[in-house]
């Protein structure tokens, strides 16, 4: 067979940093969706469904109600995700997830948990301080790691492990942090699954729900003619301060919401691709768009009530597609099984009958958890925002890997490949070197493409 490159696959990718299944990356080879199974007789080959959650009508239960179901199936999780004959500990990041996790392991073992955490040089980055706070008060026998990654050195491992092009730059602490823990254990627990059954993404989860009030307010004509042309005129510029860039929030309320959502989790929204797409790949691509994975998760989330289906879909896309990929890989790059006592469907099945009040609670994100975790980790963890497993990718590009992004992006071999115009990867190149726009997401998905090429084609 040979290694042709799946177009559609390529497109999906520069949306999302990641190849959705059933396609892969290369033409006419599939992989099997989550929860699905392949059955084979002689008379044919069949794709099925074993398992989804269903959206309902939330039960109506008190929220002490919702904490107590909560406490029990947690911790329930938890302990069966402890059974194992060989050492095992937990990944604490400092945040709501890991210290639901934690706490749960702290009541269900005898000896102290043995927990892991990674931070960087750059403080904004780091969360090992609340790491430690949550350490001592759950009386864990904590390891952390101040990691001063070579990018250039760990770039070549994480496009061996992913197979695929792959893009999520939190790739980079996952791969350090499961290191650090296989050094002295072989299981860790995880919390993912946090966020997006809990509305964990806050300014994500906020703003789509605010945007959807205009939406229902403002007559269609309006958000279809005037606010879309708005959308097109108002500036991209990241110097404006924060109250003043709704460029993308006029554009999302011109659309309907299934279609706003998806431009907002795009990394390369069809503007930019449109910028960026060579005339023959356009022509490869005719009518082809990512958008049908969104479309296609929108019809089947049934609710009328707006987070929970934004939740379902990324519960069935980002979830799967890119963050258990990414842990996945980078775990078992080191020889290490990490565990999710969040994803255990009894608990799944459980959280999507919460009301949204108790996710996303005005600005508060994770509601609910807050409220359970109120006594048990100290204050200041519970009160503080969600951090996330980020780099400090935008300074990474202008220094430490400034030369091999110029190496790479614009290299003969990269420009005849023919996908794209590169005076526009060039301008977004320059933009960024002058932080005129911060387009470290996009030139990195465009690197970690490049690189897959190299090495798989």
């Amino acid at each position: 067979m040979k290694r042709e490159i799946n177009h559609q696959a390529m497109d999906c990718y520069l949306s999302f940093q990641c190849v959705p299944p059933p396609m892969t990356i290369f033409r006419d080879i599939h992989q099997l969706p989550p929860a699905h199974m392949l059955i084979y007789t002689p008379q044919k080959l069949e794709v099925r469904e074993y398992w989804d959650v269903h959206l309902s009508d939330h039960p109506h239960h008190s929220e002490s109600q919702y904490i107590q179901n909560l406490e029990e199936l947690i911790h329930e999780s938890v302990k069966m995700r402890l059974i194992s004959d060989v050492p095992l500990g937990a990944f604490l990041s400092g945040g709501i997830d890991s210290s639901v996790i934690v706490y749960n392991m702290t009541k269900a073992m005898s000896d102290p948990a043995l927990t892991f955490s990674i931070g960087f040089t750059e403080e904004r980055f780091s969360e090992l301080k609340y790491a430690r706070m949550i350490s001592s008060r759950l009386k864990t026998r904590h390891s952390e790691l101040i990691v001063e990654p070579k990018a250039i050195e760990v770039l070549p491992k994480l496009v061996w492990h992913f197979d695929e092009p792959f893009a999520d730059s939190s790739a980079i602490p996952t791969y350090y942090v499961s290191k650090i823990t296989r050094e002295h254990v072989t299981v860790a627990l995880s919390g993912d699954g946090g966020d997006e059954l809990f509305a964990g993404y806050q300014r994500r989860y906020y703003l789509n729900v605010l945007e959807d009030k205009f939406r229902r307010v403002i007559p269609d004509p309006v958000r279809h003619t005037l606010i879309a042309f708005l959308a097109q005129i108002y500036p991209k510029a990241d110097w404006l301060p924060r109250f003043l860039r709704f460029k993308y929030s006029l554009s999302n309320i011109s659309m309907e919401l299934e279609r706003a959502y998806f431009h907002d989790r795009s990394t390369f929204r069809p503007e930019l691709k449109d910028k960026l797409y060579h005339p023959d790949l356009k022509e490869v691509l005719g009518d082809f768009t990512p958008y049908l994975i969104f479309d296609h998760y929108f019809s089947r989330a049934r609710s009328n009530d707006l987070l929970s289906r934004i939740l379902y879909v990324d519960l069935k896309t980002y979830l799967p597609n890119d963050l258990l990929v990414k842990v996945d890989r980078m775990s078992m790059a080191n020889s290490l099984e990490v565990r999710s006592p969040f994803l255990d469907h009894k608990f799944i099945e459980f959280a999507m009958t919460i009301p949204s009040y108790l996710k996303l609670n005005g600005k508060t994100s994770k509601y609910i958890l807050r409220r359970y975790l109120q006594g048990k980790v100290p204050q200041e963890i519970i009160d503080r925002g969600k951090m996330g497993f980020s780099i400090p990718l935008s300074l990474w590009l202008k220094n430490d890997l400034r030369d091999m992004v110029e190496d790479v992006l614009f290299s003969r071999n990269a420009r005849e490949r023919g996908y794209f115009r590169y005076e526009y990867i060039r301008k977004m190149w320059n933009h960024h070197l002058k932080g005129m726009r911060d387009f470290s997401v996009q030139l990195w998905t465009l690197l970690m493409l490049e690189l897959w090429h190299q090495m798989f084609v």
